[in-house]
């Protein structure tokens, strides 16, 4: 039998790293307020990561963001706004007219293709926006 060891680093990890729940500004409902508002995930391994079927659920009002076909390339990250934009390798737009992240609290969870979570990520009224992870 033979074991090999693999570094921790070398998979690729995926994990929420901030959340702009209450972006400066009144909460307007503009498309510019809605991309002020945002989540971002790093990709902390050393391996690039396909993120087809990956999503990004808020605790209650069953907001759902679905990964299409993507690559996150190893320490890099990506940005999911709540409004309307076009996507590119940095920025992810949820083409939403409503803000998804409750400023008085909420939880992020980053569900894999197979239905379990990957990470999640809770604040209250209290924390600081953006909330680090």
């Amino acid at each position: 039998m033979v074991l090999l060891a693999v570094p921790a680093n070398a998979v690729a990890a995926l994990r929420i790293k901030k959340i702009a729940f209450d972006p400066s500004g009144s909460d307007t409902g503009s498309n510019s307020s809605l991309k002020r508002e945002y989540i971002v995930l790093k990709n902390t391994g050393s391996r690039n990561k396909g993120l087809k079927g990956w999503k990004i659920r808020d605790r209650g009002a069953d907001h759902t963001y679905r990964f299409g076909r993507f690559k996150l390339r190893a320490g890099r990250s990506v940005t999911v706004h709540t409004g309307n934009g076009a996507d590119t390798r940095f920025d992810r737009y949820w083409d939403l007219d409503n803000y998804v992240w409750n400023n008085d609290g909420d939880r992020a969870t980053l569900v894999k293709p197979s239905g379990r979570t990957a990470d999640r990520c809770s604040y209250a009224s209290t924390a600081g926006s953006p909330k680090k992870c």
